[in-house]
């Protein structure tokens, strides 16, 4: 088996830690007393529940579009996972003092517009979206998460954790392809607007919320990103697209 047929983790890849293992220790709690930094961390935790909620619901519909049982149940068990990742999301933010329909709110609008422009067509696209386009958004909280204190970071890591998805999608789309090489092309097509759209839309999460934007620009006693830094850090987005791309036999 090569290096492009094993199967991997909608969460793996290399990934920068600029940020190290996290903040650790009594900081945690000096960087809490912020309300910057906490108002940040709720956006955090508020952008992953929502995220977690429309997966749960989005794999739940492609369920309903498999053209087998055991594809139904594999997508229903994934769905079951994500679900209980939303539901972490939502007790820390309880546990925060924080109604977590109030925290999602601000991100209700832009992860719908992103689902509306990106409809998946078939099963296949459906597919192809939730390894892809699901990855670059993993991909992107994971490099916030190297910013954040200990107990966030784990937290965010834990829900970003491929939930068995990553295997079933390359195997059922390699498969495909097999069966009829054009489908190839057309999932190509598809998953370079889902690059486009998801890039799209990290960078006007890190831009458009100025709490969740200071995660990385950081603050007193905190590191951040410089303008270089934040440069890398969409060059590796567009590079992890390229290898899942390749891991699902298609060209990026």
């Amino acid at each position: 088996m090569d290096d492009l047929e094993q199967p991997i983790s909608f969460a793996d890849g290399p990934v920068s830690e600029p940020g190290g293992d996290g903040i650790t220790g009594g900081a945690d709690d000096l960087l809490f007393a912020d309300p910057t930094y906490r108002a940040a961390v709720v956006d955090l935790l508020g952008a992953l529940a929502y995220g977690e909620l429309t997966a749960f619901s989005r794999l739940a519909a492609d369920a309903d579009m498999a053209p087998s049982q055991p594809a139904k149940a594999a997508l229903a068990r994934v769905a079951v996972a994500e679900f209980h990742h939303y539901d972490m999301l939502t007790i820390r933010l309880t546990e925060m003092g924080v109604d977590p329909d109030v925290a999602m709110e601000p991100f209700i609008a832009p992860i719908d517009q992103f689902h509306e422009r990106t409809k998946p067509g078939s099963w296949l696209e459906g597919l192809v979206k939730a390894y892809v386009g699901d990855g670059i958004a993993t991909h992107f909280y994971r490099e916030i998460s190297a910013y954040v204190d200990s107990s966030t970071q784990t937290l965010v890591r834990s829900v970003m954790a491929d939930v068995g998805q990553a295997e079933f999608a390359v195997k059922t789309v390699r498969e495909a392809i097999e069966a009829d090489p054009t489908v190839g092309g057309r999932l190509a097509l598809w998953g370079r607007r889902l690059v486009g759209e998801a890039l799209s839309q990290s960078q006007r999460v890190a831009v458009e919320r100025d709490a969740l934007a200071s995660l990385l620009v950081g603050g007193h006693d905190r590191p951040g990103a410089d303008l270089a830094e934040l440069g890398r850090m969409f060059v590796r987005l567009t590079d992890e697209h390229t290898r899942r791309m390749r891991q699902l036999g298609l060209n990026a």
